[in-house]
C-alpha cells in the first residue's frame, strides 16, 4: 500500500538473483488520533498526513510540511485506521495534515477512503485542505491529478483555503481564518455550485 519494491542485483557464477532491499513509502503521517472531537461533527478518528507545500503563515503543525516526517503510512496503517472506524461511537473518518491533496498523498488516501466508503458506507468522511476546491481540485487546477475525482466523491465535507493568520478567528468552527470554507461537498458536486456546510 502506497509504495513500490527496490530490487538489488546480484550475481554469483551461476546466476543472477533479483532480491527485494526494502519498500520506498509514498507517504508519512505525523499522528493519528483515535478519539478527536475538534476536526468535524461527533467523535472522529483523524489521521494527520505529512508533507505540504502551502506553509501557511501561522501554521500550527509546520513539521507536517516535510513530506517525510512522522511515519511510514503502510497497510498495516491502514487496518488500524478501519479498525479505530468501527466503534459505533465512532461518527466517522477526517483528514488532516500537512495536506492531504498534495497529488502523492491524493494516489495513497483515495485507496483508504474507498475502504471506508465499501466497508463502512455509514461513517462521514471530512477532510481539510489549504488549496481552494473550485480553483485548485478541479480540472487544469494545480492539485488536481488522475485520482482526485474519484478521491472527492467520497469526501462529505471539505473544509478549504489556505490559513490567513491576517483572518484567524477563535470564533468559527471548524476552521480557523475567516477566508476557509466548510463545504457541503456531495451537495456542491451534485448541483455543480458551492453549498456550505456550515456560514
Amino acid at each position: 500500500m502506497g509504495g513500490m519494491f527496490v530490487f538489488w542485483i546480484t550475481q554469483n557464477r551461476d546466476c543472477a538473483m533479483i532480491l527485494p532491499v526494502r519498500m520506498v513509502t509514498a507517504m508519512y503521517y505525523g499522528a493519528i488520533k483515535k478519539y478527536d472531537i475538534a476536526d468535524g461533527e461527533g467523535v472522529r478518528v483523524t489521521l494527520f498526513v505529512s508533507g505540504c507545500t502551502n506553509r501557511c503563515k501561522g501554521c500550527f503543525q509546520p513539521q507536517t510540511w516535510d513530506f517525510k516526517y512522522g511515519m511510514p503510512y503502510t497497510e498495516e496503517t491502514e487496518q488500524e485506521l478501519i479498525d479505530a472506524l468501527r466503534d459505533s461511537n465512532i461518527s466517522g473518518l477526517t483528514l488532516l495534515g500537512g495536506e492531504p491533496f498534495e497529488p502523492e498523498n491524493q494516489r495513497v488516501l483515495v485507496g483508504l477512503l474507498r475502504r471506508v466508503r465499501q466497508e463502512l458506507p455509514e461513517k462521514t468522511v471530512w477532510s481539510y485542505t489549504g488549496f481552494v476546491y473550485d480553483r485548485d481540485l478541479v480540472p487544469g487546477g494545480k492539485r488536481y491529478c488522475e485520482v482526485t475525482d474519484e478521491m472527492l466523491s467520497y469526501i462529505d465535507v471539505l473544509v478549504d483555503g489556505p490559513f490567513i493568520e491576517e483572518q484567524k478567528d477563535i470564533r468559527l468552527i471548524f476552521r480557523g481564518s475567516a477566508n476557509q470554507r466548510v463545504l457541503n461537498l456531495k451537495e456542491t458536486r451534485r448541483t455543480g455550485t458551492i453549498v456550505r456546510y456550515i456560514e
